[in-house]
């Protein structure tokens, strides 16, 4: 099992590796073949150079003058035959042929090709020509390129001058040349290959801790992380994986805990219509009591499950519907509202002006809880103040009371799930209200604050972006 999984691991390395091959494969052969096909036309072209520059040079003697007597050729082409072939140095391979109408007259070096030799076809065609000639002579032994000039005087075909070469030399040099090329680049192929798969092997490292990590998790077990080295995109991509497994994390703790919350929370009132139901007794008093108990359970069950659907929706993208609105106004909504709440000495402590952006049902419904929990801590001839403000980029509205405040010690814990405070009147509380308005703000990309002294009441603000 192990062999397999192993085996399974380096198939992906295994197509890179092959990838890559296929790669060099066709880089290197391309290469070659262009450097081959570079080294011919070199070649080709050095030919002809040769071969033009030694016509030029023979016809440069026909017009000029005998070395010897220092008198014009005229329609001597013997004597211009013998002052070429004489000074004329051929480079190797190279073979000048002096032809004359009537026969094969000389050549430079005497020894010539079996292909081109005095008594070949191809001398005889040569003898006749009456224009150039450029071709080649694909011999058993040897490719001769050659080019053969008539030599016109007064008019008149005196002769036929022919430069030949042999490349087959040269061209065995190309293959030479072509055949270390190939040798290197396969070594240096072979080379880099090895070093690709270790490469290859290394990068992919992470990728395999990823994948071993991904295996060994599971709801019970979200603690394993991937060691992030580099700043590269796998680098990038084990930082992404380590904060999909805390979300994970964070978003198992929280269920677990919500759902233990949740059964805990049900558990008491099914527990209470239970109890009564099997005591209940028989006389009509007796059933409107039990009835009237679980009714009120059954409504303190229907509104947590109220809560928890809202808190649920509140991660929801379309929970918010956001729209311009004038601060001015919505201030005046939510204390027209909030005074119907209560009897209080409601105030409405400042109004702040402008537009912003937000969903009013949501926030009317935040602040007007707020106001709501003030009236549960407070006295009838308690205050409660509501107001609203814009500084700079942001918004500004909350709730002051005059009332029982809240211990410093649980001034945070109120704002978690199910937590109710030590002071409070509301022995049914789901304590999910305040959660419930902290999922609104958040939502909105907010946050709320707390300012409370025993005794004294407490002011809770809440600051959100003004766009």
């Amino acid at each position: 099992m192990i062999k397999k999984k192993k085996g399974k691991s380096h198939r992906f390395q295994i197509r890179i590796l092959a990838v890559y091959c296929l790669l060099i494969l066709l880089s290197f052969s391309g290469a070659v073949l262009a450097i081959r096909r570079v080294l011919l036309l070199r070649l080709d072209a050095r030919v002809e150079q040769a071969l033009n520059q030694e016509i030029q040079e023979f016809q440069l003697l026909v017009s000029g003058k005998d070395p010897d007597t220092a008198q014009p050729f005229k329609d001597n082409i013997t004597a211009i035959f013998n002052v070429f072939l004489r000074r004329n140095i051929p480079i190797n391979n190279e073979y000048t042929i002096a032809l004359l109408p009537n026969g094969f007259y000389a050549s430079v070096p005497p020894d010539l090709p079996q292909s081109i030799d005095r008594n070949s076809a191809i001398v005889k065609e040569w003898q006749q020509l009456t224009v150039s000639q450029r071709g080649e002579i694909n011999g058993s032994q040897d490719k001769i390129v050659y080019l053969a000039e008539p030599i016109k005087i007064d008019g008149k075909i005196k002769g036929v001058f022919v430069v030949a070469i042999a490349t087959n030399s040269e061209l065995e040099e190309v293959k030479e040349a072509i055949f270390v090329i190939a040798r290197v680049t396969g070594v240096a192929a072979a080379i880099t290959s090895v070093l690709a798969w270790i490469f290859a092997g290394r990068i992919l490292t992470p990728l395999r801790i990823l994948t071993k990590t991904a295996r060994v998790i599971s709801e019970n077990n979200l603690d394993q992380r991937i060691q992030v080295r580099g700043n590269d995109e796998v680098a990038q991509l084990s930082i992404t994986f380590n904060e999909m497994l805390d979300r994970l994390q964070s978003a198992f703790v929280t269920q677990r805990q919500f759902l233990n919350d949740v059964g805990h929370e049900l558990r008491t009132p099914i527990t209470i219509v239970q109890g009564h139901l099997e005591l209940m007794g028989d006389t009509p008093e007796e059933k409107q009591e039990t009835k009237e108990i679980v009714l009120d359970e059954l409504k303190r069950m229907n509104r947590l499950i109220a809560d928890l659907m809202l808190l649920a929706n509140s991660e929801q993208p379309d929970f918010l519907h956001l729209q311009p609105v004038e601060l001015k106004t919505l201030t005046e909504e939510i204390y027209a509202k909030a005074k119907a709440i209560a009897d209080r000495h409601w105030q409405l402590e400042e109004i702040g002006t402008g537009i912003i952006s937000t969903d009013p049902q949501r926030l009317v419904q935040a602040i007007t809880n707020l106001a709501q929990n003030a009236t549960k801590h407070t006295q009838q001839e308690d205050t409660i103040a509501i107001g609203s403000a814009i500084d700079r980029q942001y918004v500004y509205l909350w709730v002051r009371d005059t009332g029982t405040g809240i211990p410093e010690s649980e001034q945070k814990v109120i704002f978690e799930r199910f937590q109710t405070g030590s002071n409070s009147y509301e022995a049914k509380s789901t304590g999910l209200g305040l959660s419930i308005i902290t999922a609104i703000i958040q939502a909105h990309g907010g946050k709320i604050e707390l300012s409370s002294r025993l005794n004294y009441g407490s002011k809770f603000t809440i600051i959100l972006p003004l766009t």
